[in-house]
């Protein structure tokens, strides 16, 4: 293990039982707050978008945004944000997916991504991959080029990766952290 993913590893909180029994949550907030974890954390994704060649970093609502936007700005790419339905206002692009229990829908301005764009899309955690995997499909549809997925911890054991893969099409999958 790098004394980055130390650091970064070091500053995630367990909180048992939430958010609901049997569940171990992985609370970022302790990260978030130290100055020297966010920076690690934030310069960590940025090498990823640039060994990505990505043009555009997409940020998943709502962990997403408050990684992605720094990693924008330090890696000198735009940002844009995928929203749950309904929050973007102006044409937007909406793409469904299932959950456990029901389903729910992302979108994205319409005119936010062009077939010029490499998008790295970014999130906190990597679970099931349902989201992700709805945003792929919503990049896609809009034109761009999807560069890769980075997320700061992938919870192995849920197989997210598995599902994720086929998707990605051969753009990379980076997890800082692999739980």
């Amino acid at each position: 293990m790098t004394d980055v993913q130390e650091l970064l590893l070091s500053r995630i909180r367990d909180v048992a039982d939430y958010p609901e029994p049997g569940v171990m949550f992985k609370d970022i907030t302790p990260l978030l707050a130290d100055p020297a974890a966010f920076t690690a954390l934030t310069d960590a994704l940025a090498e990823v978008v640039e060994r990505t060649g990505a043009t555009k970093v997409v940020g998943l609502e709502a962990r997403g945004f408050i990684l992605g936007a720094p990693v924008a700005v330090r890696a000198g790419v735009g940002f844009i944000p995928v929203r749950k339905a309904g929050k973007l206002p102006g044409a937007t692009l909406s793409q469904a997916y299932e959950l456990e229990y029901g389903s729910a829908e992302i979108e994205v301005h319409a005119e936010d991504l062009s077939a010029d764009d490499r998008i790295l899309i970014v999130d906190d955690v990597l679970a099931t991959g349902g989201t992700a995997e709805a945003a792929i499909q919503l990049i896609r549809r809009a034109g761009a080029e999807v560069a890769g997925l980075a997320v700061l911890m992938e919870l192995g054991f849920l197989a997210g990766r598995a599902r994720l893969e086929p998707a990605l099409g051969g753009a990379p999958l980076e997890a800082l952290l692999v739980v």
